[in-house]
């Protein structure tokens, strides 16, 4: 298996792999993949990799650049994060999480934040905070991960792209 960056070609086995991974989610809007076809449309796609094995895409994660009290202050969001249903638990997420935070910081990002399970998102050094909130979420499902000192403090927002209406 091979972890690159998405690349011109990719975005349709993109979509039909995030809309096959996040499709039995019982927690799914069923916009995963217009998202992430919003933050590419806006230049707002800052790191998209894929998990290609033999020649198929099988994994996916998007990193998008997030507002702290309205400022861009070089923190970024998780997500979405999508494995092929038949591939899931065998560690792809995790590896293109890794990677992707590995860049993330390489490139000189203060920070980055996921809405998802704790314990899931644990293993990479995310935890809850009450410096910084999402007006939209259980507060223990919303966690950061500063790559710096000193954590900011506010409320963070997503890109537009996530306010995409769920299809009916």
């Amino acid at each position: 298996m091979i972890l690159r960056p998405e690349a011109k070609g990719d975005q349709d086995q993109i979509r039909e792999l995030t809309t096959a991974a996040f499709a039995p989610m019982p927690y799914s809007s069923g916009t995963e993949a217009a998202i992430i076809d919003g933050l590419r449309v806006a230049a707002a796609l800052t790191l998209s990799l894929v998990a290609v094995d033999a020649d198929r895409i099988v994994g996916h994660v998007a990193f998008s650049p997030v507002t702290i009290e309205g400022a861009l202050i070089g923190w970024y969001g998780l997500g979405p994060v999508s494995v092929r249903p038949d591939r899931q638990r065998a560690g792809i997420g995790q590896a293109l999480i890794r990677k992707g935070l590995s860049q993330l910081k390489a490139q000189g990002a203060a920070g980055c934040v996921v809405l998802g399970d704790p314990h899931y998102y644990a293993r990479f050094g995310f935890a809850a905070d009450r410096a910084l909130t999402y007006a939209d979420a259980p507060a223990r499902n919303f966690m950061c991960l500063a790559f710096a000192p000193p954590l900011p403090r506010g409320e963070v927002r997503f890109h537009p792209a996530f306010d995409v209406e769920a299809p009916t």
